[in-house]
């Protein structure tokens, strides 16, 4: 800490960290000039940096360099139950690696704080039409996951420092938006600015409020707690400059999707971006939040909101204490980051978006940032052929591009309850009409909050939504993760015998390919009320801004400007059913005081040898199952175990979504003894890695270019094992390459990894034998999944592809060279002919933290050599 710069708070009991005289004393006015980011990473950097190292790291912000690292230590951690249980059974495999060397395994603990939220477990298996959906749903979810929930019980009182949010309360990203965040923290009579990462890559949902938060996988997130900094460079900060006002009639949703296809042209990939103006300062809370929640979809890391007016209401809103709202503006104030202070800030680039040119938006079919305007929906060759929709559906046939799924779901609309409103009032028009939602669609509402349902009470309007079939199914994440549950069994034998294009529409964040259901081969991202009017609707195939959704009690046609509500409708209620009571009713008893466990209970867990959701993990060991065990890395002689095209998803990778019968965890399962109903997602199965093994490059809708057949690529679940040249599922070359300890290489296009921070995406490929991926880019937090795995991230110079190469995985590779930050190395190719081809390529190792950890295998071998070290240093000077 630098004493010097520790000085009294105005008006408070509290001291803070004078960044600004820190910053200015090494370059006079240099504070005035930086982003809202830079001045919070100066803080910690003032208040947590050893005095030798601070001026050169102050340096790097001001001076706008990117040589040196410099340390980020995050306030806090927060995580759901599928990748922090996940992080926590390394943990504990960790705590039992300690032990077997003579180490203490009851120090094995997060140093930081850690909230474990269970969000992500549950499927809607009875949709909202089921006026006991909530009940049912909620009584599955206990029964398949009781090992995973045994575990999850037993971390809260082995580990130090975690707490836990049971199953049915909410999601992480809202729960942390509307309670969780103090946008101040105060700790030892200092105030500081709250910071946190998390293991969802969502986590930037509570930049709306000024918090750098930023979603990390569960390796990453391991490092952060055990009390290792996370090791950075200075982020390429855009600012976004919003102008205008949205027109009449367009939501947070409509604008979220214009801005990520506008951003993702921009290249923001990595980016930590800041919105500022006229067009900012205008956006509620609930606005801002729907906005940064989408971060990854544009391909950011952070997506912030400078604190303002906005803030400090939504605070009071949400029902945080008096005395926290006040210490919230005068720290903002103080410190140089309430927005007015911002207006000197200088960015190295600056995009321009103007919020009056929105108009009504979708995003589909397969990605975030493929917007599709609903006047557009006839051009782009997604409402066609309504006369034969309506012919099968008189016929009693599903429709052609029928809606099987519609959901209103997801932290990303559910926080903003103008979003959610919209939605009950355009179902209450629909109702008085006399409309209603086709059979065929599975309708559900998972609001990630609680207090959703008391202002829609108090509104009057769930009754309305639930007469629609949009009762409330669940507080957890949902369909957007995959855990869409099972359609009608009819329904479904359908869909396979006539081989229907189906669809799914949600107001969620993600619709890659497979990801929503195994059977609706498309999905679309859409605003609350569009999800109700497609309910309605029942088919893609319908052109929503003009065709008849039916006709009212007097035989008149309802189109949906009919039912739209308009939004001095939607503020009245939310300005009068809105209110802090209700976010006291559902948070004072959720986050209130636990007394302390008495009983004494084992610092190492009891492993089930039979479960097939919680097992110890193999990182460790020197005899098993996988490549950590068959044979060290050597980065030479790599076959690849695929060729992929450009944007590739973390889906692809490990997909989170229902597991069938007939693919290899499925058929692992069933010789488990699992029975089918139970087989649960691939997502809640992670902790068991013999189960999550057999998910790496499950999903059905992946392209290997690898996989030819006839000379056709055959999309699913395949590669070509060589030197066989025989196409067979992927999982069965795995076990092949594994037996000959044969090592392997993907090779992939731009963007690989795109999506959720799943650190089995990483821990996937390297189990199968992976040792280096070299793709034209990476996402960022997968690239660091990959090396907290030890698996080695290269990077294609400039105007090399897998294309210009002629690539086709019947190649070995090595690679050659010194590894070092950023450094060049050789990718050393050996054609099936016999040539010899020698490909310049980035070590995409970025920072001497990440060659640290790669050197030593893993972010888990990394802290295991760090601790024992340690515990042995301890006893030879005690």
């Amino acid at each position: 800490m630098n004493i010097l710069y520790r000085k009294p708070l105005p008006g408070t009991q509290l001291d803070y960290y004078d960044a600004p005289a820190a910053v200015d004393a090494i370059h006079p006015g240099g504070w005035a000039g930086l982003p809202y980011v830079s001045r919070v990473l100066a803080e910690q950097l003032v208040r947590r940096c050893e005095h030798s190292l601070l001026n050169d790291a102050l340096r790097q912000l001001v001076e706008r360099r990117r040589d040196l690292d410099f340390p980020w230590y995050p306030a806090r951690v927060v995580c759901h139950d599928i990748l922090g249980q996940t992080a926590l059974v390394d943990l504990a495999g960790l705590r039992d690696a300690i032990a077997a060397q003579g180490g203490d395994p009851a120090k094995v603990n997060p140093v930081v704080p850690t909230q474990l939220i269970v969000d992500h477990s549950l499927a809607v298996e009875h949709g909202g039409f089921d006026p006991d959906a909530f009940a049912k749903n909620r009584a599955i979810e206990d029964r398949r996951n009781e090992d995973r929930f045994h575990f999850i019980e037993w971390t809260k009182r082995a580990f130090g420092n975690v707490d836990v949010i049971p199953a049915g309360n909410g999601i992480m990203h809202q729960i942390n938006l509307e309670k969780m965040s103090p946008v101040v923290q105060v700790r030892d009579g200092v105030a500081f600015p709250d910071t946190c990462v998390g293991t969802d890559s969502h986590t930037p949902h509570v930049d709306a409020l000024g918090v750098i938060a930023i979603g990390v996988g569960g390796l990453e997130a391991e490092t952060v707690m055990l009390g290792r900094a996370s090791m950075m460079r200075l982020p390429d900060i855009v600012g976004v400059h919003l102008t205008g006002t949205r027109r009449p009639g367009i939501t947070a949703t409509d604008i979220v999707l214009a801005l990520t296809e506008f951003l993702r042209k921009e290249r923001v990939v990595g980016a930590w971006v800041e919105f500022f103006g006229d067009g900012a300062a205008k956006l509620s809370i609930g606005d801002r939040a729907t906005i940064s929640n989408m971060c990854p979809e544009y391909g950011a890391t952070a997506a912030l909101f400078h604190i303002d007016g906005q803030t400090i209401d939504y605070l009071r809103l949400t029902g945080r204490a008096p005395e926290q709202v006040a210490l919230v503006e005068t720290y903002a104030k103080i410190l140089g980051l309430w927005a007015d202070a911002l207006e000197t800030a200088e960015y190295e680039r600056v995009l321009e978006f103007d919020l009056s040119g929105v108009e009504r938006n979708m995003a589909g079919p397969s990605n975030p940032h493929r917007r599709l305007p609903t006047s557009a929906l006839v051009e782009r060759g997604i409402a066609v052929g309504l006369d034969k929709a309506q012919a099968e559906e008189r016929d009693g046939l599903l429709p052609d591009g029928a809606v099987i799924i519609a959901a209103i779901t997801s932290c990303t609309n559910t926080s903003n309850p103008r979003n959610v409103i919209a939605a009950g009032l355009l179902a209450k028009k629909a109702n008085a009409s006399g409309l209603v939602r086709k059979p065929w669609v599975k309708t559900s509402f998972a609001p990630g909050s609680k207090v959703a349902r008391l202002y829609l009470e108090a509104a009057g309007l769930l009754p309305e939504l639930e007469k629609l079939g949009f009762g409330i199914v669940a507080y957890a994440c949902t369909t957007c993760n995959g855990m869409s549950g099972a359609l009608d069994p009819a329904i479904q034998q359908e869909i396979i015998d006539r081989d229907l294009y189906t669809t799914a529409v949600l107001s969620g964040n993600r619709n890659f390919d497979g990801r929503i259901h195994p059977y609706a081969k498309q999905a679309f991202l859409a605003s609350p009320p569009l999800v109700v009017a497609y309910a309605m609707a029942g088919t893609m195939r319908f052109d929503i801004e003009r065709d008849t959704l039916g006709t009212d009690v007097a035989g008149n046609p309802v189109t949906l400007k009919d039912l739209w509500p308009s939004d001095e409708e939607i503020d009245a209620i939310v300005a009068t059913c809105v209110h802090p009571e209700q976010f006291h009713a559902v948070y004072d008893p959720m986050f209130a005081p636990r007394g302390a466990c008495r009983e004494t209970i084992s610092p190492l867990y009891d492993w089930r040898p039979q479960s097939t959701y919680i097992r110890r993990p193999p990182y460790w060991d020197t005899e098993g199952i996988g490549a950590l065990a068959a044979s060290p890395r050597t980065l030479r002689g790599m076959r690849p175990l695929a060729v992929l095209p450009d944007n590739i998803t973390t889906d692809h990778l490990s997909p989170s979504n229902a597991i069938l019968a007939n693919s290899a965890a499925g058929e692992y399962l069933t010789r488990m003894g699992v029975p089918e109903e139970d087989f649960n997602s691939y997502a809640t199965h992670r902790g068991d890695h013999l189960t999550a093994m057999r998910a790496t490059f499950a999903n059905p809708q992946l392209v290997n270019e690898m996989a030819v057949v006839d000379g056709t690529v055959k999309k699913g679940s395949l590669t070509r094992l060589e030197p066989d040249g025989k196409v067979m599922r992927m999982w069965e070359a795995i076990e092949t390459y594994l037996e000959r300890k044969q090592p392997l290489i993907v090779v992939a296009g731009a963007d690989y990894g795109q999506g959720s921070s799943r650190d089995w995406a990483a821990k996937g490929v390297r189990l199968a034998g992976v040792e280096a991926i070299v793709a034209e880019g990476f996402e960022r937090i997968h690239r660091t999944n990959l090396i907290g795995m030890g698996v080695l991230p290269l990077a294609f110079k400039a105007g090399t592809t897998r294309l210009t190469l002629g690539l086709d995985g019947s190649e070995t590779y090595d690679v050659l060279g010194e590894r070092a930050p950023c450094a060049d190395l050789t990718l050393v190719i050996h054609r099936r002919d016999g040539k010899v081809l020698e490909v310049p390529v980035t070590c995409r190792l970025d920072t001497a933290e990440e060659v640290s950890i790669y050197e030593a295998g893993g972010v888990l071998q990394r802290f295991a050599q760090d601790f024992l070290a340690s515990e042995k240093s301890l006893k030879e000077t005690a």
